[in-house]
């Protein structure tokens, strides 16, 4: 499966891309590098076990450990500490961020309740694309009848382009549904 994405980039994705922005040479095709899953549990500060069922099922999604991220700062109105854990996080790279985004955008993304395609606006102005999903459910590996509450994440797809229009123009090709 991974290596069906993989290959699209190398024998269909980079030539395409060579032409549109007439590049000289195959290195400055904008590619992807890495994958960021973030999980957000603020519940975690008064229930430490909800940490550990978000901690299994990004397990589950990505299929590497995710690692526990812990609070910058004190925040009294939230009645949170210093180094608190409030989230888990994962960054794919290689095999598995390939194989991760080939089930994100043709597994999952289509499992969303009235999908019509991910906004074209979420570009950060170099390059980086960030996706904010409500649920975990849209994944084939959470069992619905297992998942306590519905948590959200946010992925962030890290690109080498320098601009949003090569980010865009990359992922559409390797099969990203922005909305028309």
């Amino acid at each position: 499966m991974a290596a069906r994405l993989k290959d699209r980039f190398l024998n269909e994705v980079t030539p395409a891309l060579m032409q549109k922005f007439s590049y000289t040479t195959v290195m400055q095709v904008p590619k992807i590098d890495k994958v960021v899953i973030n999980m957000g549990v603020g519940e975690a500060v008064s229930n430490s076990k909800v940490l550990d069922v978000a901690l299994q099922d990004l397990q589950l999604i990505a299929g590497q450990k995710p690692v526990v991220t812990k609070a910058k700062k004190s925040i009294a109105g939230f009645k949170l500490r210093e180094n608190m854990p409030i989230g888990v996080k994962v960054t794919l790279r290689g095999e598995r961020m390939y194989h991760f985004l080939d089930k994100l955008f043709n597994v999952a993304l289509p499992r969303v309740r009235d999908f019509r395609g991910v906004s074209s606006k979420a570009f950060d102005g170099r390059g980086n694309y960030t996706l904010g999903l409500k649920e975990q459910l849209i994944f084939p590996e959470i069992e619905y009848d297992k998942v306590d509450k519905v948590r959200g994440m946010d992925i962030v797809i890290v690109t080498t382009a320098r601009s949003d229009e090569e980010s865009r123009e990359l992922l559409t090709q390797l099969g990203m549904p922005f909305t028309k």
